[in-house]
């Protein structure tokens, strides 16, 4: 499988990833899923320390035991639990940060990260404490490399200007196009976006033609615009499955170093992989966006 490298670092990931967020509660089938992952060739694995209070982490951790060195491994940090009011808490402070991932790391049964990331945030961020926060991660060696998920592009702008992120997660599928107002000058800035809901909650799969389709729509489609969408994608498909055509439209532009598809079961993993066969042109590329929205943020911009 094609790798791709992840910003300015010397982290090579595979261009299909795996979101481990919709792994199930079923450690045996979710391990299995992993082993599949790498035997396919998937080299970055991405978890975060709030999915299932820890327990996705740990069983992450368990699949990667003799096999750490196969994959590029990614956590995110920022969600503190509260005990009191029974929900998360926004924590972004460095206490907080350089305490959880011993925690994380405990879990994942390491002693690195590949990849930390800040799971959110805003302008009103502690920012600076933040990034002296990664990196004297980086400079203790529990992690290599750090990066934000985020979709505001103000709070962006500022860890474009001020940090040394490597990677900027962001949801972006043909259904979710606002990232690619950001994505040139994150090219440009040497950072690499990784793309999460690339396939926008199997909207942009073959089951929209099913009874199995949504009928909530996605963002501001409805499910008959979402259908007529994929009906001319499906016309330009010559047997390619949508999936793998969806999959391949972050693809696209360089700034996007991996897409990140979840899977419950060996078999989803196992189509996702496939994606890394086929190939979008140009042209189908360009359709692909003519067919599709160009939406934008609306909020949290300078």
């Amino acid at each position: 499988m094609q790798r791709n490298k992840l910003g300015s670092s010397e982290l090579y990931v595979s261009e299909i990833g795996l979101g481990c967020m919709s792994l199930g509660k079923d450690e045996n089938e979710s391990i299995n899923i992993i082993h599949k992952a790498l035997d396919e060739g998937v080299t970055f694995i991405d978890t975060a320390d709030l999915y299932g209070f820890g327990e996705n982490e740990e069983i992450v951790g368990k699949a990667l035991k003799g096999k750490r060195d196969q994959a590029v491994l990614a956590t995110k940090v920022g969600n503190r639990w509260d005990h009191v009011n029974e929900g998360w808490e926004w924590a972004p402070s460095k206490d907080y940060i350089t305490t959880a991932v011993k925690k994380s790391l405990h879990r994942l049964g390491t002693d690195y990260l590949d990849l930390y990331q800040l799971h959110g945030g805003t302008l009103d961020d502690p920012i600076d404490e933040i990034i002296e926060a990664f990196e004297s991660l980086k400079q203790e060696g529990l992690i290599r490399e750090y990066g934000i998920s985020s979709i505001r592009p103000n709070v962006i702008e500022e860890y474009l200007k001020r940090s040394n992120i490597v990677s900027i997660m962001m949801q972006y599928s043909m259904l979710d196009r606002r990232p690619e107002e950001l994505l040139d000058e994150i090219h440009e800035n040497n950072v690499s976006v990784i793309a999460r809901g690339p396939l926008a909650k199997g909207n942009l799969t073959d089951r929209i033609f099913t009874d199995k389709a949504s009928e909530k729509g996605f963002m501001d489609y409805s499910a008959s615009e979402i259908h007529d969408l994929m009906r001319k994608v499906d016309e330009v498909s010559n047997g390619r499955e949508l999936s793998h055509m969806s999959l391949r439209y972050p693809l696209d532009h360089p700034a996007v170093a991996t897409v990140i598809p979840g899977a419950s079961t060996v078999s989803q993993l196992e189509n996702n992989v496939k994606a890394s066969h086929i190939q979008l042109s140009p042209n189908e590329i360009n359709l692909m966006k003519q067919w599709s929205k160009m939406n934008y943020y609306d909020q949290h911009r300078s």
